[in-house]
């Protein structure tokens, strides 16, 4: 009886594990022959511990655009990847349908914060990949670029979607009015005006 009720639930559950979603039609952003056009690849740096990692990515910020994401692509180089900007901070979850290369799921604060990274998640799987937490994107890159370039929660992605990429300037490179005038003569870039006759 115990071996009937072990072989009764293997049977409920292993067909729902491997099924497979119907080919979505010519038109939707899951077909093959669908063409989405993606912006220019714009710069995404991660700040690590080792140093920074400079991506050109692709920005994924329209409903279709993310319904596509990296499906179809036969590869990705390291310095290559995808920024899904949700434009409202929320919890969301991805999957890997029609996407043929592994890839590593870097998923972002607000503030560019990396909270969570999935590594390696396997082509055409369907399982749900949940953020965990509310997010406002997700950078995919190639799979397992996170571990090589010593990508980690607590890092920090710059990027204008996160409001981040301005770039504090030292006081070493700052210029300050005696570096511009170091006589302090009030406006002595500026020519005297002609005298008049």
């Amino acid at each position: 009886m115990k071996r009937f009720l072990i072989f009764a639930v293997f049977a409920l559950f292993v067909p729902a594990a491997f099924a497979q979603l119907p080919p979505a039609p010519v038109g939707d952003p899951a077909h093959p022959e669908t063409v989405i056009e993606f912006g220019a690849p714009e710069t995404v740096i991660v700040e690590t511990q080792d140093g920074d990692v400079v991506f050109e990515a692709l920005i994924a910020d329209s409903d279709t655009e993310r319904q596509r994401g990296l499906m179809f692509r036969e590869s990705l180089a390291d310095n290559e990847g995808m920024l899904f900007d949700y434009q409202e901070v929320q919890t969301v979850s991805m999957w890997m349908r029609n996407t043929l290369i592994p890839l590593d799921l870097i998923y972002i604060a607000p503030n560019g914060e990396v909270l969570k990274i999935i590594a390696n998640a396997r082509p055409h799987s369907l399982r749900s990949l949940p953020s965990d937490f509310p997010v406002l994107g997700v950078l995919e890159v190639r799979g397992g670029l996170t571990r090589d370039a010593g990508i980690r929660p607590g890092d920090i992605v710059r990027h204008a979607i996160f409001d981040n990429t301005e770039v504090a300037v030292s006081e070493e490179d700052s210029v300050t009015d005696e570096d511009a005038n170091p006589d302090g003569d009030v406006d002595a870039d500026v020519p005297a005006a002609p005298e008049e006759e």
